[in-house]
C-alpha cells in the first residue's frame, strides 16, 4: 500500500519568524536540490525522505527513529486561519501543525488564534521557538540547537531558560503541558518544544527530525492512499490563456490529466481536467507564475488544476476526482455530504454569518455554539442582499447582525447594513471576531438593563422620623429615613400592613427638591390625600408599593440592584 507525506501547517502571530523559517528550510533544501535531492516545492517546501534524512541524520540515529514516508509537505499561506480550516471529512487537511512562537515575545493576538483553531480541528502540534538568536549575547557556530546551547555562557543559558520556561508556562496556561524536545518521554502526553532560528538554520534538523517522527508514530494508520483522489480548493485565480483554475491540495489519491472532477458547492459540479499545473522547483504555489505541465499527480501534492465551468467554485470546497463516468454519482454524494456536514442548527432567531471558505464558516460555526450563540444563516463569500434580509428580519436586536471572516465587504454593502439596522463585525483574526461581538453583546445590554433601571420605581423601606410633620394634609409633609432600597419620586407608599397611603408627589433633601435618594439618607416627602396621625403615623415603617411588572422589571435588572434592595425584593 503506497504511504503519502504527511501535510505540515505552519501557523503562528505576524512577524513572529513563519516564512523565515520556512526560508531557511528552502534554503536548506535547495542545496541539496542542486545534488538531485529535491522533487518540487509546493505551497511552502515538499522535503524529501532523502533530504530530511541528510540533514537530521545523526539525530535521526540517536533517537532510532527509521523513516518510511516518503517525505514533509510543509504549507505556508497568509491566511493561516483559513488554511488550518481547510476541511476533508472528519477534520482538517493538515496532519500536523507547527506552532511558531518568538521565544523572546512568547504568545500574542495570532498566536492564541492559531492555538484556539488547533483546538477546534483537533489538529496536533508542536511548538518551534523561533529567534533564540536574538537572545542576548547568543552565538550560533552549529545548525544543531543541543551543540550551541551547551556552548553558551552561563549568563546566556540562565537568559535562554528564563524565556524558556516562561514560554512554557505560557502554554500551560492554555491548558497543554509542554516540555524541550529532548526532554520529553512520552509525546503523547507533552508538546515537544524546539527553539530554533530562522536566521541562523539552527534547531532545524531537530525540528524536522521530531515532525518526521511524530508523522510516523501518530500518523501511521492515517497515511495510506486510496484510489481516489481528494482536494480541498485554496484558491480561486483566472490565469491568462487559462480562464479561471484552482489551487487546490490533493490529500489522498491520485489525480490525472482527463479525470472527471467532482467540485462540492451548493450543486455539485461535475467537469473534466483539461490541465494539471505543477509549480517550479522551489516556488510558491500561491505565486508562482510559470507551471510545468504533467499528466498526474499523487498526494500529498499542491496543483493547479485547469478545466471548465470554475468560474463561480469557492475556496475550501471539497473536490474528488475519478477517472471512470459510472463513478461520478458517488463522488457527487461525497462532496456534497462534506458540504452538508458544515451544518448547524438554524435558527428562526440568530446571527448571520460569513467566511471566505467552508473551513472558516465551519470554525466559526463552532465557535459560536460554544457561546451559545444562536445562528440563522451562514455562507461562505461576499454580503448579499439575502444576507441583509436575514440579519434585518429577526426580532432581538442582539441578533441583528452580521459577523465576516475573512471576505470583503462592498461599500454597497455597508450602506445597505447601515440603512437596515444592521451592525457587521468584521476581523481576520476569528476569535478577536467573536470577542468583539461578545463585548458589544455585553455592552448593550447593559445599556439596556441601565435604561430599564432608569424608568421603572424601586424598593425601598423607610421609616417616619418622629418630630418631623411640616404639615399634616393637603398635601402631608413630614421627614423620613430611607433604611434599605432606593426611593424615587412618584412612586406609591404603602404600610407594613399592604394598606397603600398615596403617591410622594415631592421630595426634599437639605433643603433642595431631589428625584431619588437611596439608604441612609435622610428627605422630607410630600403626599396627597393623607393626614398624619390619620393614615400615617410618627415613628412607623413605610414601604414602596410596587406593581407586579415592576417587580418582573426589577428581577431582570437584580444584578444592578444595591444589596439593600436585592434584600427587599427576596423578602417580596
Amino acid at each position: 500500500m503506497s504511504i503519502r507525506s504527511p501535510i505540515i501547517v505552519t501557523v503562528g502571530h505576524i512577524d513572529h519568524g513563519k516564512t523565515t523559517l520556512l526560508d531557511k528550510i528552502r534554503g536548506t533544501v535547495v542545496a541539496k536540490g542542486e545534488a538531485g535531492g529535491i522533487s518540487q516545492d509546493i505551497g511552502a517546501s515538499f522535503i524529501p525522505v532523502d533530504t530530511i534524512k541528510e540533514i537530521s541524520g545523526g539525530l535521526l540515529e540517536k533517537f532510532k527513529i527509521n523513516l518510511f514516508i516518503p517525505g514533509l509537505l510543509i504549507l505556508d499561506t497568509p491566511g493561516h486561519a483559513s488554511f488550518i480550516t481547510l476541511r476533508k471529512r472528519g477534520g482538517s487537511v493538515a496532519d500536523l501543525a507547527i506552532l511558531v512562537v518568538d521565544i523572546n515575545e512568547g504568545f500574542k493576538e495570532q498566536t492564541d488564534e492559531s492555538l484556539t483553531i488547533l483546538k477546534e480541528f483537533k489538529t496536533p502540534f508542536l511548538i518551534a521557538a523561533t529567534k533564540v538568536d536574538r537572545i542576548q549575547g547568543w552565538f550560533s557556530n552549529s545548525n544543531l540547537f543541543h551543540d550551541n546551547i551547551e556552548k553558551q555562557s552561563d549568563f546566556v543559558k540562565e537568559e535562554f531558560d528564563k524565556k524558556f520556561y516562561n514560554l512554557i508556562a505560557q502554554i500551560s496556561e492554555r491548558g497543554f503541558d509542554a516540555e524541550r524536545f529532548d526532554r520529553i518521554t512520552d509525546f503523547t502526553k507533552q508538546i515537544a518544544v524546539v527553539p530554533c532560528s530562522g536566521n541562523t538554520g539552527e534547531g532545524i534538523p531537530e525540528l524536522l527530525m521530531v515532525l518526521s517522527g511524530l508523522s510516523q508514530q501518530f500518523l501511521k494508520d492515517k497515511l495510506e492512499l486510496s484510489e481516489t483522489a481528494r482536494g480541498s480548493i485554496l484558491e480561486v485565480k483566472d490565469v491568462k490563456g487559462l480562464g479561471p483554475t484552482i489551487d487546490v491540495i490533493i490529500y489522498d489519491g491520485k489525480i490525472n490529466k482527463g479525470d472527471y472532477l467532482i467540485v462540492g458547492g451548493k450543486e455539485p459540479l461535475v467537469t473534466k481536467v483539461k490541465a494539471l499545473l505543477r509549480p517550479r522547483a522551489l516556488q510558491e504555489l500561491r505565486v508562482e507564475k510559470q507551471f510545468e505541465t504533467i499528466d498526474s499527480i499523487e498526494a500529498s501534492a499542491g496543483i493547479k488544476i485547469s478545466a471548465p465551468d470554475l468560474e463561480n467554485v469557492i475556496a475550501g470546497y471539497p473536490i474528488l476526482a475519478v477517472s471512470s463516468e459510472d463513478k461520478i454519482e458517488d463522488a457527487k454524494q461525497e462532496v456534497q455530504k462534506e458540504v452538508e456536514e458544515v451544518q448547524f442548527n438554524k435558527q428562526i432567531e440568530g446571527v448571520t454569518i460569513k467566511s471566505d471558505t467552508l473551513g472558516g464558516l465551519e470554525a466559526m460555526i463552532k465557535l459560536l455554539t460554544d457561546e451559545n450563540v444562536p445562528i440563522k444563516k451562514a455562507g461562505t463569500g461576499q454580503i448579499t442582499r439575502e444576507d441583509l434580509i436575514a440579519a434585518q428580519n429577526v426580532a432581538d436586536d442582539l441578533h441583528k447582525v452580521i459577523l465576516v471572516f475573512n471576505s470583503k465587504i462592498t461599500e454597497e454593502s455597508k450602506t445597505l447594513a447601515e440603512e437596515m439596522g444592521i451592525t457587521i463585525f468584521d476581523n481576520q483574526v476569528i476569535y478577536r471576531l467573536i470577542e468583539n461581538y461578545r463585548d458589544w453583546c455585553s455592552q448593550k445590554k447593559e445599556r439596556e438593563l441601565t435604561e430599564k433601571l432608569e424608568q421603572v420605581n424601586r424598593p425601598a423601606e423607610m421609616v417616619f422620623l418622629k418630630g418631623t410633620v411640616f404639615r399634616s394634609s393637603h398635601p402631608a409633609v413630614f421627614g423620613v429615613e430611607i433604611e434599605r432600597g432606593f426611593l424615587k419620586a412618584g412612586v406609591l407608599i404603602k404600610r407594613a400592613d399592604g394598606k397603600i397611603i398615596g403617591r410622594i408627589k415631592e421630595m426634599q433633601k437639605d433643603g433642595k427638591t431631589v428625584n431619588e435618594v437611596k439608604k441612609g439618607d435622610k428627605a422630607a416627602i410630600s403626599i396627597e390625600d393623607v393626614t398624619v396621625g390619620r393614615h400615617v403615623f410618627e415613628g412607623e415603617k413605610l414601604f414602596t408599593a410596587l406593581s407586579e411588572n415592576e417587580l418582573k422589571i426589577l428581577r431582570e435588572v437584580y444584578n444592578k440592584l444595591t444589596d439593600s434592595e436585592k434584600e427587599i425584593l427576596n423578602e417580596i
